[in-house]
């Protein structure tokens, strides 16, 4: 079988959610007998992609990259614009049996020539808190809904993105919406070592206004300062912008809520060390770093929207997003409650067994076999 992997979300992502559920899936994918994936991409800056051998090989333009790189070149353009004429060469080819897009640029729809094509969906986000993306550059609301059309398949990672798929839009047969979990390949390295405090709350990736940092702060505000020792670490995400800096000043936590950027092996140390993780996020359509939390042994609170329950089970504490007080009760009884911790690790430990990109793949497989199956 033959998988063309359209590779828009590696231009898009260096670091982030859906580029590496597609390096996973697809590097695995990769490795099994009767498998092509074509992924027309030379050279990426995608952190994930660069760590596998999927992108497209070409030994003269890699040292031509190479070179131009060590005299501070940039390459970036040259790279792009040789990529999309491998592209247009692999549809003009037609040798391929179903078609992957990586995200909702349609553009793939004139030149695919009636081939199937599987989309994921990995939220309802945009359509369902639209309040949140009034200036939408990539036209998600609108592209999405021309692609979930016209997919001969629909791979939806969690029940509840694919009730809210057949919420939002009731013509869509459910039947040809496959539910697919993410995995998790996070690691704790012992060889690194990580400058972190003994004593914090942990909160990671981006912080826009629906992933409800600032209600993380105010709710932990009061424990910080009753504890001068407690940090509360934002790990990723870039550093505080002039908002969120006069943000913290004008609670009088600057010192105590701190941005630290992490390198890939280094984000396991976050979690493992922290007295908890808390995931305030009041949409997901999955919630990587719940799994993330749990497979390094870190207890969670998180709020009960989108699919956090589904995907956190009896090994999630969940507190009343209207409610600051809640959260800010829910992580001080967990500070100060050792066993406590200890037992929503080992819950997390054991739920999160569930989750693994090998059992993803060999779904994706089989939903992209039938895709092509009932073209």
């Amino acid at each position: 079988m033959k998988i063309l992997l359209d590779p828009q979300i590696f231009y898009q992502q260096t670091y982030g959610g859906i580029s590496r559920y597609y390096t996973e899936v697809f590097s695995v994918l990769s490795k099994k007998k009767g498998v092509e994936v074509i992924l027309p991409i030379y050279n990426s800056d995608n952190a994930y992609l660069k760590e596998t051998d999927l992108p497209a090989k070409n030994k003269s333009l890699h040292l031509l990259y190479k070179v131009l790189s060590f005299f501070r070149i940039s390459t970036r353009s040259l790279r792009k614009r040789k990529s999309d004429q491998l592209l247009e060469t692999k549809f003009q080819e037609n040798d391929y049996d179903v078609v992957v897009p990586t995200y909702y640029n349609p553009y793939f729809l004139e030149k695919i020539n009636g081939k199937p094509f599987v989309l994921t969906v990995y939220d309802m986000i945009h359509e369902l808190l639209p309040e949140y993306f009034i200036d939408d550059e990539f036209r998600v609301v609108e592209r999405k809904a021309l692609l979930l059309d016209k997919a001969t398949k629909i791979i939806a990672v969690s029940h509840n993105t694919k009730k809210d798929i057949v919420k939002v839009y009731p013509h869509i047969n459910p039947d040809k919406i496959v539910v697919v979990y993410h995995g998790t390949s996070i690691k704790i390295d012992s060889g690194i070592r990580v400058d972190l405090p003994e004593n914090y709350v942990l909160y990671v990736g981006a912080r826009p206004n629906y992933k409800n940092f600032k209600f993380l702060v105010r709710s932990v505000e009061p424990l910080l300062k009753k504890d001068s020792s407690l940090m509360l670490i934002a790990a990723g995400g870039g550093k505080f912008d002039d908002e969120e800096i006069a943000f913290l000043k004008g609670l009088g936590v600057e010192k105590q809520v701190v941005q630290k950027r992490f390198e890939e092996n280094e984000l396991g140390h976050f979690y493992k060390n922290a007295k908890c993780f808390v995931f305030p996020s009041l949409y997901e359509g999955f919630g990587i770093p719940v799994v993330e939390s749990m497979a390094c042994g870190c207890p969670i609170i998180l709020s009960k929207h989108g699919s956090l329950p589904e995907i956190a089970g009896d090994a999630g504490i969940y507190f009343d997003s209207e409610s600051e007080n809640d959260l800010k009760e829910k992580i001080e009884e967990l500070i100060n409650n050792p066993e406590m911790r200890a037992g929503y690790a080992k819950k997390g430990l054991e739920h999160v067994k569930k989750y693994d990109w090998n059992d993803a793949a060999e779904q994706c497989l089989q939903v992209y076999k039938d895709a092509a199956k009932a073209n």
